[in-house]
């Protein structure tokens, strides 16, 4: 058996620990997570309004990873 990275170990003890809250319900886990997802998109809008570009020099938030 191989060892796991260390960040791979770390995933899956995240994933486990989110199964077990929603009680292994894994539609109700994401779901949850969708809306953890919805929630930060529109914290980042809130903070993008409110903040001026020379605070950041220029950086804005993007919404999707590359």
């Amino acid at each position: 058996m191989r060892e796991q990275p260390i960040g791979e170990a770390m995933v899956d003890d995240e994933i486990a620990e989110v199964l077990a809250y929603h009680k292994g319900d894994v539609q109700a886990a994401i779901g949850t997570l969708l809306a953890d997802i919805r929630h930060l998109r529109w914290q980042l809008v809130l903070t993008e309004g409110a903040m001026g570009l020379g605070i950041t020099r220029g950086w804005r938030p993007r919404y999707d990873r590359d």
